[in-house]
């Protein structure tokens, strides 16, 4: 069949269509809750009218595609799925919620917690080491959050710190099948022109934290070129001016990827 859906994808789509409509018209999020979600994150307060109508419809399908699991018997409560929730969707507004399909689980700890890892230097020795988590995502799922640092989110987002929206960045990166910095691009000259402006960024920001040269970019960005797109992915949205003056050329990348200008929302 040329052009167009064929008879299935048309029978999937109306059925999402149908299923989408049901979840908004029975499992809408109350309007005191989501009033307080934009009242404690203030970029998302800043947006316009119709971007929180739309944000607030897609944070409400996320929370009935995904399950939350409360670590160490912590009891994941409306407000806080809804915080994880709204802050997931603020990413994909204009790109859907597809790019989530790879996993399902999302696990809450009260705290940042250690993780057990494994090195292999250039020798072959193998190192191990604990590292302190606020949040992790693997391919696959599940997607790991410290609910001490989402429920700061308000306040850090002066310095370009949101660790959901860090975590979600990867989730983005990782629906092509690796984390390489690169989210889901729809052709090679696309991918070629996104991995050379980036790249050519993240040699930059790597010179100017050897160099102890002040940024105001998270020194983490520096780890690879994966946390470096989800370093800047929530500086975009949280700290969009910071991001746009050091970084213009990335911040043009990320405003034609997302399909949105957070700068727009933010008075100089």
């Amino acid at each position: 069949m040329s052009g167009g859906l064929s008879l299935y994808g048309r029978v999937r789509l109306a059925f999402k269509r149908w299923s989408d409509g049901w979840t908004l018209r029975r499992r809408p999020i109350p309007g005191g809750l989501w009033q307080l979600t934009l009242e404690r994150h203030p970029f998302l307060a800043w947006r316009s009218a119709s971007d929180q109508a739309r944000l607030r419809e897609l944070a409400a399908l996320f929370l009935a595609r995904k399950e939350f699991f409360g670590a160490d018997e912590l009891s994941v409560t409306d407000e806080m799925a809804v915080a994880i929730a709204a802050q997931a969707a603020l990413p994909v507004l204009n790109l859907g919620l597809g790019l989530y399909d790879g996993f399902v689980g999302i696990v809450v700890h009260r705290d940042q917690v250690l993780a057990r890892r494994e090195e292999t230097d250039e020798d072959g020795i193998v190192h191990q080491f604990e590292e302190e988590l606020s949040g992790e995502a693997m391919q696959g799922g599940p997607v790991m959050l410290s609910w001490c640092d989402v429920e700061a989110a308000g306040e850090s987002c002066e310095w370009g710190y949101n660790v959901a929206i860090h975590e979600f960045a990867h989730v983005i990166d990782m629906a092509d099948g690796a984390a390489n910095g690169t989210p889901p691009l729809p052709d090679r000259q696309t991918r070629d022109h996104w991995q050379q402006g980036m790249g050519s960024a993240y040699e930059r920001f790597c010179a100017t934290v050897r160099a102890c040269m002040p940024s105001d970019l998270d020194p983490y960005a520096a780890q690879s070129i994966d946390e470096f797109f989800a370093v800047t992915t929530e500086c975009f949205f949280v700290a969009p001016l910071s991001l746009r003056s050091e970084f213009p050329d990335v911040y043009s990348l990320l405003k034609n990827y997302y399909e949105q200008d957070p700068s727009d929302f933010v008075a100089p």
